[in-house]
């Protein structure tokens, strides 16, 4: 029984984000809300809804000390961090007059052309942006962020890259902003929260490929000028691709990340929260650095932690992982707040991209 009620609890990580990269998103849903349309939430009336199950008072007493974690702020060490309920939006969201601007291309690619996502349940494209930055030398090799659900377009990262460069706060990094398969009903959720190697490549094989070829850039091969970088599921995938191919990419950065029992396999029975339990613990330290983040609001929050779709305690309890394995690492508990919600990230993104990057060195 405690099964089907957590099967029938799963929130809002199922749902499908618009498959149009460059236009702000919808207003993200409600924290704990269900996603009916895809086959695993609930009914559509709330009152045939089953009751969640008690947590227990050690998953109240864990949780709550979040809520004392000392604040966080700028020039930090790693560790674990509180942050808000007050959330203005960064300036480096905003233009600025001199400060130069680097280039946005966008192309669509067909479904029916990929040998790794044709489509689940038919045909789709997917859109891709492409950020370089002003200072792009061609020929030369740039740093790389990769981020799913095309997050960077639909959060001003080309701004926050072009205002955080010009002031030497990061490097001269390029961007690809890959949109998710979402308009093909369950195709988000294959690519992003299974636990395998199958999306990076992906990306190394089709996406960037095209993106540079798009762009006319040349993209590092140093992983440790590679980040990759997303919400919820996109959290997961950013994890999954720096886990399977560390030869690519060393810095992650997550909001919200579905670090649960969500799409499980033989491979990985416990979905993304094998990094909790068995992966990360019983594998060699990686050369990761990594910034994640949760909200007091966010999926799951009042579930029983038994259950593998807590994203809050799965989020603290991979933060501890981290900290007993020795990374680099920032953990970042947003008070008040819900599930990848945009006042966070419009708040937070350019400092989180700033921890994720303070120690790299260009290759001579």
């Amino acid at each position: 029984m405690k099964s089907l009620i957590s099967l029938l609890l799963i929130p809002s990580a199922f749902a499908q984000i618009p498959s149009v990269p460059c236009i702000a998103p919808p207003a993200p849903p409600a924290a704990n809300a269900a996603n009916p349309g895809q086959g695993r939430g609930p009914a559509a009336n709330p009152a045939a809804r089953p009751a969640p199950a008690p947590q227990s008072a050690a998953d109240v007493a864990e949780i709550a000390k979040l809520m004392d974690l000392p604040a966080w702020g700028q020039n930090l060490a790693a560790g674990d961090y509180s942050h808000g309920p007050a959330y203005p939006t960064a300036p480096e969201l905003a233009k600025r007059v001199g400060v130069p601007e680097g280039k946005v291309i966008e192309f669509v690619m067909n479904s029916s052309e990929s040998k790794f996502y044709p489509g689940a349940n038919g045909g789709f494209q997917r859109h891709v942006c492409v950020y370089v930055p002003a200072s792009y030398v061609a020929g030369a090799e740039v740093p790389l962020i990769v981020s799913a659900d095309a997050y960077g377009t639909r959060y001003n990262l080309p701004t926050i890259l072009d205002n955080m460069i010009y002031d030497q706060r990061l490097p001269a990094v390029a961007a690809v902003m890959i949109d998710n398969g979402g308009n093909a009903g369950a195709e988000r959720s294959v690519e992003y929260d299974t636990v395998s190697s199958k999306y990076v490549e992906f990306v190394e094989a089709e996406v960037l490929p095209r993106a540079e070829k798009e762009a006319n850039v040349k993209f590092s091969k140093n992983p440790d000028a590679r980040m990759t970088m997303g919400g919820s599921s996109g959290g997961a995938v950013a994890l999954t691709m720096a886990w399977f191919r560390p030869d690519l990419y060393h810095r992650v950065l997550s909001y919200s990340g579905t670090f649960v029992n969500l799409r499980n396999g033989p491979e990985a029975p416990l979905g993304a929260y094998e990094y909790i339990e068995h992966l990360f613990p019983q594998s060699e330290k990686k050369p990761f650095r990594l910034w994640i983040q949760v909200s007091e609001n966010d999926n799951g929050s009042k579930t029983p932690s038994e259950g593998r779709r807590n994203w809050v305690t799965a989020n603290s309890r991979f933060a501890k992982v981290l900290k007993d394995k020795g990374y680099p690492y920032q953990f970042v508990y947003s008070k008040g707040a819900g599930h990848t919600q945009r006042k966070v990230i419009d708040n937070t993104l350019p400092q989180a991209l700033e921890y994720v990057w303070l120690d790299y060195t260009p290759r001579r």
